[in-house]
């Protein structure tokens, strides 16, 4: 199977702009700061903000193809979103994240700009463990709009 390009660059570039407005203008507060805790609300927070940022991927995605006149072959589509769900559910919980990236000799980078331990000394999204969560999502943003692209064409 052969992905095609002509699907993949808008489709990636939906899936993109897509992310950053579901992740950052559509997830409340209360799952942004709930999400990586521990505990079955924590789960549920972490699992409505994905539920809500899949809507907003569809929403964006639905106008480019039909628009640019895109075929999405949608069990592709579905897959596609399904496994950018299940990556971004993955890397929000936070702590597997963090075992990723002490794993992979990127612990102390994760750590780069977190506030010291009981204080909030460093309010900001300048931190080594966004930059980490956002390239993880982007990457699975390229293996989704792939797996789009399968079977697709203009």
């Amino acid at each position: 199977m052969i992905a095609d390009p002509t699907v993949f660059a808008p489709v990636f570039a939906s899936l993109f702009a897509a992310h950053q407005v579901g992740d950052h203008w559509v997830q409340s507060s209360c799952q942004a700061v709930a999400k990586g805790g521990a505990g079955w609300t924590a789960r549920a927070a972490c699992a409505k903000h994905v539920a809500s940022l899949t809507v907003t991927k569809l929403v964006f995605l639905a106008p480019v193809v039909l628009l640019l006149g895109l075929h999405l072959h949608p069990l592709a589509a579905a897959v596609a979103l399904s496994v950018d769900a299940a990556s971004h559910y993955w890397a929000d919980r936070r702590t597997t994240l963090a075992r990723l990236a002490a794993l992979v000799g990127k612990a102390e980078f994760y750590r780069l700009g977190s506030p010291r331990p009981g204080h909030n000394d460093n309010p900001s999204l300048g931190t080594g463990a966004y930059a980490l969560d956002q390239s993880w999502h982007v990457a699975w943003l390229t293996v989704a709009a792939l797996i789009a692209a399968i079977g697709g064409g203009a």
